[in-house]
């Protein structure tokens, strides 16, 4: 890393995947900027924590969905802070059913919520990074149900797909300013969101035969915010025992 001291914002990050995330970039010197929507002493405690790492960390607090608050939030957060060195989409919500009893609501909140999101989030803080005219990094955190489609997850897989055409096209318009754009695909990792998943099917869907742990994630994160990953964009890296 440079002299200047670089922040990523990481969404979602008071728990599961996003938590694990936080705690990677933290070890690996980056201050962090710890996002959540309700549950603040979690947050909280992320902070504390990744404080012991030596690095600086703060918590935001907004929903993703709500694009006027987004927006105010972060554009508040750029006028007492530097423009952000990285950002790292992973916050997302889940509305399962079949296809026909799916209602209104549980197809618009995962949308919403999982591909405006990416909108609401990137759209703001885009020309900060840019403005400083130095090499950024974007990471996306999509799903294979975005690659390959789940059942009882059409509103999902149908977000998921969408953030990786986002980012693919994102991609190219930031490669000639050094931001690159990448796509993170978690299979099964274990998290809050998985407990029900019955162990026998684990086995026998995926290659590995185990669930991926949260730090599997936040080690590739980590990577592609590293310089070693400065030629890495617009790709999609699925993090998944082999399940795809």
């Amino acid at each position: 890393m440079d002299s200047e001291r670089q922040s990523v914002l990481v969404t979602g990050a008071s728990r599961g995947i996003g938590r694990a995330i936080a705690f990677a970039l933290g070890e690996a010197g980056f201050d962090v900027v710890v996002h959540c929507v309700r549950d603040r002493d979690a947050a909280d405690e992320v902070v504390d924590s990744l404080r012991t790492f030596g690095v600086e960390a703060r918590r935001l607090t907004f929903d993703i969905a709500d694009r006027a608050a987004t927006r105010a939030a972060l554009e508040a957060d750029l006028e007492d802070h530097p423009a952000y060195f990285g950002v790292v989409c992973n916050a997302g919500i889940t509305r399962d059913a079949a296809f026909p009893m799916l209602s209104e609501d549980d197809w618009d909140s995962v949308i919403n919520t999982n591909l405006d999101g990416f909108y609401n989030v990137l759209n703001p803080i885009i020309m900060p990074m840019i403005r400083r005219k130095r090499p950024g990094r974007i990471i996306t955190i999509s799903s294979v149900a975005g690659l390959v489609g789940n059942r009882g997850q059409v509103n999902y897989s149908a977000a998921k797909a969408g953030i990786i055409g986002a980012t693919k096209a994102l991609a190219l318009e930031l490669a000639k300013r050094q931001i690159t754009v990448n796509c993170i695909a978690p299979g099964l990792i274990d998290t809050d969101m998985t407990q029900d998943v019955p162990g026998e099917l684990i086995k026998n869907m995926i290659p590995m035969r185990r669930m991926g742990q949260p730090n599997d994630v936040g080690a590739l994160v980590a990577f592609l915010c590293s310089p070693a990953a400065e030629y890495i964009t617009r790709q999609v890296i699925a993090v998944d025992g082999g399940l795809t």
